[in-house]
């Protein structure tokens, strides 16, 4: 008999900026075909859930949420700190992949971000900076009242990588633009949900089957404001 792989816990983001004169986009990210995971594919930012993503001095450079609010939607089997990781994880992956910052001062306020963020996420990617450590030295904290709780997916049992993925939503924040490429992005572009549908049916998007379902979702809503109405971060967890 073949063991079957417990999932991991996984965090997901979809960006998404307003459309003139009217809709949204959402951004997209192609992973090199040498990886284990989604090699190829086109998928939104995310990643696995790290143990330092709830520790004590994580959580406290957290903003908009507290970890009851999280167990609420993540679901009363995890612990508060360990839900809130969730939310830290995704905009620590945003963050890795895209380079967009979802973050705030002490007072609650958006800042421009400084020259040295860049330098920061170097050493961040290069594993000799912690995201707890590149918050601190800036004094910023993770807004976590940025995201909006989406959906729940697993990897079936029978793929020996397997994850348990929430997905989030978030407006992109102004003044900010994501990296076109990173170490874990050969291609990124910004595309409208019912168009992504529609270069996929035409083979020019391979995505596996959630992206998919998350674009086929986005593509009923007209504008950022109704998405926003329907998906809050309080919402029921899936």
């Amino acid at each position: 008999m073949i063991e079957k792989s417990k999932p991991k816990l996984a965090a997901t983001v979809i960006l998404l900026r307003a459309m003139k004169p009217s809709g949204f986009e959402v951004f997209l990210t192609r992973r090199p075909e040498g990886m284990a995971f989604l090699g190829g594919m086109y998928c939104f930012p995310g990643g696995t859930v790290r143990k330092e993503d709830s520790s004590p001095g994580m959580l406290n450079r957290c903003y908009g949420m507290l970890p009851d609010q999280a167990r609420k939607v993540a679901g009363g089997h995890f612990t508060p700190q360990k839900a809130l990781g969730f939310w830290i994880a995704g905009i620590r992956e945003v963050f890795e992949e895209t380079g967009i910052l979802l973050a705030v001062n002490k007072n609650g306020e958006r800042i421009a971000l400084g020259a040295t963020i860049a330098t920061k996420r170097a050493a961040l990617l290069a594993q000799s900076l912690s995201f707890q450590a590149l918050l601190e030295s800036e004094d910023l904290f993770c807004d976590l009242s940025t995201l909006a709780y989406f959906s729940r997916w697993q990897t079936p049992s029978e793929q020996s990588l397997r994850f348990v993925t929430r997905f989030f939503l978030t407006a992109l924040p102004d003044e900010q633009s994501p990296l076109s490429s990173s170490p874990e992005v050969v291609h990124s572009l910004w595309v409208a949900p019912d168009y992504a549908l529609t270069l996929h049916a035409k083979k020019g998007l391979p995505m596996i089957f959630p992206t998919f379902a998350a674009l086929r979702t986005l593509a009923d809503f007209d504008s950022l404001e109704s998405l926003f109405r329907g998906f809050q971060p309080t919402a029921p967890n899936g």
